[in-house]
């Protein structure tokens, strides 16, 4: 089974190539999916949550009022880690419930859409790792106009996040969507091409079918081995 690792910063595109991935019938787990679950009402992460933060960072609903979360934390690198650390177990876990689910369904390639990709270590797991990269300027103008913030506002979210010229160097592959959308797709379909290259004899073992295959082989080789000495 091949894992690719698919990462960026805020504002660099990375939804956007996710759902590239998609639409050309590769599956992804989105960490940030995950991470709204492990946050609903009532669950393990929630109470983490309301815990550490306190009653203010829900609605009326007593679901957490993400937003006003998020500004809590972008401006407070502490208080930044200490979200991080009380949500990692229950994310990391989500996610290996979701590519289990894709690997029953013999899934031979999937997508680990994850903004903290290197930050939280799950780099470790895959590969490719696909970093979706844009120059300072123009993902400072692109967040700014897509959440209306000022450039004050919008360098301190870029900033709590690792240099998208750091998660370049860690890369295996990295798309440039400086440009425009045809750009990006014509980046794509070259990245595309490199993660749907035949799997590799490792790569296959880990999948569904190469599991069976390992299985099959085993207890033919049993029965062969029973016979030979019976």
């Amino acid at each position: 089974m091949r894992i690719v690792g698919l990462t960026g910063g805020i504002g660099s595109g990375k939804s956007t190539v996710s759902n590239l991935f998609k639409a050309h019938g590769v599956p992804v787990v989105d960490a940030d999916v995950v991470a709204r679950n492990v946050l609903k009402k009532g669950t393990g992460g929630w109470r983490k949550v309301v815990a550490a933060f306190g009653n203010e960072i829900l609605l009326p609903s007593g679901e957490v009022d993400r937003p006003k979360l998020g500004q809590i934390v972008f401006n407070d690198p502490d208080k930044r880690q200490l979200l991080n650390r009380l949500l990692a177990p229950y994310i990391s876990t989500g996610i290996l419930l979701e590519v289990f689910k894709l690997w029953l369904k013999g899934c031979k390639t999937i997508t680990l859409d994850v903004p903290l990709l290197f930050e939280s270590n799950m780099d470790k797991w895959t590969k490719p790792i696909i970093v979706v990269w844009v120059d300072p300027q123009t993902q400072l103008e692109r967040l700014m106009s897509r959440d209306g913030t000022t450039a004050e506002e919008a360098n301190s979210r870029i900033n709590a996040q690792m240099p998208l010229d750091l998660k370049k160097t860690k890369a295996d592959i990295v798309i440039d969507n400086s440009g425009s959308l045809d750009d990006l797709n014509e980046h794509f379909r070259e990245a595309l091409a490199d993660v749907k290259r035949p799997l590799t004899w490792a790569e296959f073992g880990l999948c569904r079918d190469g599991a069976l295959v390992a299985f099959v082989s085993i207890l033919c080789s049993v029965i062969v081995c029973r016979k030979v000495f019976l």
